[in-house]
């Protein structure tokens, strides 16, 4: 029996149980993609706007690519779209890449918790939503929302709603040698028909308010942030005419109701191109740990020139001796409301776990 010749159809090749073709690093350029807009997220679907604010906007529906899995997404991100754009019902388009962006708001879950987590981008104002009553204002939640706005290069404003429940003056008072705008809400006596206050009585907000808002907001990219119950999302359906759900306060708890789920960017009503509002679901913790302690006293205007005065080293804290930031506050530069600001300054430096439900238990008005 002679010998057999073999050939190449006698290798059996055992299939690669990860794909049969090779993987490789390079990803293509995607130079045909279009950018939009995202104005919503949910459950794995992004709704873009392409060709904003001309005769070919449209908005599309996309999944993220594998490559982007764990790189967040969120209203307002600038997002390189391919495949189907053209927006027609029941078409996906694919999204490859994030744009750079201009600015981003972070939180994290608590002051220890080490993972950001991204609210919006690329706005560029933040307004801090708090109701003078029923749910109660909490200086702690202010003062975290501005630290968070200054370290991500976001100018912030406040809102105070429901000030016909209590006089706001004693919060404001706070607030008073701080650069920051503010704009106090009432709710208006004569309500409009069909209009629903959050609280569950029929009312309207004060049109005055809601115009001298309007004014701050044109031209502008805006999120809003608070917790529930204290007026925003009622805010934010009477700057765009949307109609957005809207919920009242917990008689036992005095907490809001959750009624927005997800956030969502939406066009303020007759306004210049590029006026977007993002309002975000209500939120009960508001965590700095990736802000710098060093940057957390720019939110503290009143206070920062007082540590000129301060020793080398110096944490500012209270376990600090000798520390600038008490004779600053001891000789009235800091005005009446000194001493509760340092607090509060004092409790950032020094946050622990679940601190700020403290900051709001000692520090609500």
């Amino acid at each position: 029996m002679g010998q057999r010749e073999w050939d190449e159809s006698d290798v059996r090749v055992r299939p690669n149980k990860r794909g049969s073709r090779p993987r490789t690093k390079d990803r293509p350029s995607h130079e045909d993609a279009v950018v939009g807009r995202i104005v919503t997220v949910d459950r794995g679907r992004y709704t873009a706007v392409l060709d904003e604010d001309t005769p070919q906007e449209r908005v599309v529906i996309a999944a993220r690519a594998r490559e982007l899995r764990r790189t967040p997404v969120v209203p307002g991100d600038f997002v390189g779209l391919v495949g189907d754009v053209s927006g027609r019902p029941d078409t996906l388009a694919r999204l490859i890449r994030i744009e750079e962006r201009s600015t981003v708001l972070r939180r994290s879950a608590d002051d220890t918790d080490p993972v950001e987590r991204v609210v919006v981008a690329n706005a560029d104002q933040l307004v801090i939503v708090v109701a003078a009553a029923n749910p109660e204002p909490r200086t702690g939640f202010i003062d975290r929302a501005l630290v968070a706005a200054y370290d991500a290069g976001i100018e912030p404003l406040l809102l105070v709603t429901k000030a016909d429940l209590r006089d706001p003056a004693a919060l404001l008072a706070n607030y008073r040698l701080l650069p920051l705008t503010v704009v106090v809400s009432r709710t208006a006596e004569e309500p409009a028909e069909g209009a629903q206050a959050e609280d569950g009585a029929s009312a309207r907000l004060d049109d005055e308010a809601v115009d001298r808002l309007r004014a701050q907001l044109e031209g502008h990219v805006t999120v809003l942030l608070g917790h529930s119950g204290v007026g925003k999302s009622t805010m934010v359906n009477a700057l765009t005419g949307a109609d957005r759900a809207t919920g009242g306060v917990n008689a036992v708890t005095g907490r809001g109701r959750h009624t927005s789920s997800s956030a969502l960017a939406l066009r303020l009503a007759d306004a210049p191109p590029g006026s977007w509002i993002i309002d975000t679901p209500g939120i009960r913790s508001f965590g700095l740990a990736h802000v710098d302690p060093d940057r957390i006293l720019h939110a503290f205007a009143d206070l920062e020139p007082g540590i000129e005065a301060c020793e080398r080293g110096c944490r500012h804290d209270a376990a600090a001796v000798g520390c600038g930031l008490d004779a600053w506050v001891a000789g009235g530069h800091a005005g009446d409301a000194g001493p509760a600001r340092l607090t509060s300054l004092r409790r950032l430096l020094g946050a622990g776990p679940r601190e700020e439900a403290q900051d709001e238990k000692e520090l609500g008005v």
